[in-house]
């Protein structure tokens, strides 16, 4: 691989160093090294297969839940590597929330889905349950849709409205990072629209990590972008100059849809 385009990033709130990341003695990441920082939105690009959801799921240790799988190399969160043996997992996936690609509401209510995090914890105060619902829902630009209605199955919401709502169970355990792993690809034009929207201000509060395939999505949201091919960091930088200018040719070829 060529020598990598990309950026110094001041206050990481994500480090990553020399990954390489192995499926069943398959190497999938090869040697990244990259930094994405706090309280924006960084969106990783790339063709199907190139990386992006295997580096995304390092992030909260996701992977760790499929078998024969190797991580050499750093990931710290603030300073501190996710991968020695003392990390509390169920710690690091509070700090580090994730919505998927398919929503996946719990069946259970509006509400007992928000807190099923705080649940776990063992929360059972409820003004601060019906706080953090409310806070939660009005946090993922919901509330004023199911307020009269928290009772009612999650199941009953539309496909956009399901995706909020995981979002909102996101944030209700105070997340410094939310990672999305292309949460639109299901959504109608107006859902998606609605979720980018919320991206927008979300990132007032978070740090945002977001896998799309959708170069269009990625230059309204974004503020910086990696772009990954075939597991090696090609480029990173801050969006807007990589799509009008990008520096590398594979990167340009990519975005304006030479291939991928």
């Amino acid at each position: 691989m060529s020598e990598i385009a990309t950026i110094k990033v001041t206050d990481p709130v994500i480090e990553v160093e020399n990954l390489d990341f192995y499926y069943s003695g398959s190497k999938a990441l090869h040697g990244i090294n990259l930094g994405f920082p706090r309280k924006h939105v960084t969106a990783l690009i790339g063709p199907s297969g190139c990386g992006k959801s295997t580096l995304l799921r390092c992030f909260n240790r996701m992977n760790d839940l499929i078998d024969n799988i190797d991580v050499q190399g750093h990931v710290l969160l603030n300073g501190n590597d996710i991968y020695t043996s003392s990390t509390d997992v169920i710690e690091l996936r509070r700090r580090v929330g994730m919505v998927f690609q398919k929503s996946n509401p719990f069946p259970k209510s509006i509400y007992e889905n928000v807190i099923f995090g705080l649940r776990i914890a063992g929360v059972k105060n409820k003004s601060v349950l019906d706080e953090t619902v409310e806070r939660s829902l009005k946090g993922a630009a919901l509330w004023e849709e199911v307020k009269d209605r928290l009772n009612e199955s999650a199941l009953s919401l539309s496909g956009g409205q399901m995706q909020r709502l995981c979002i909102a169970r996101a944030i209700a355990v105070n997340p410094e990072i939310i990672l999305m792993d292309e949460p639109c690809s299901a959504l109608d034009p107006k859902s998606t629209a609605r979720v980018e929207e919320l991206i927008g201000e979300l990132r007032e509060n978070y740090t945002i990590i977001i896998v799309t395939h959708n170069m269009q999505q990625a230059g309204r949201v974004s503020d910086y972008t990696a772009f990954l091919y075939e597991g090696f960091l090609v480029e990173f930088g801050l969006t807007e100059k990589m799509f009008m200018k990008p520096r590398k040719k594979q990167t340009e070829d990519y975005i304006t849809g030479r291939f991928g």
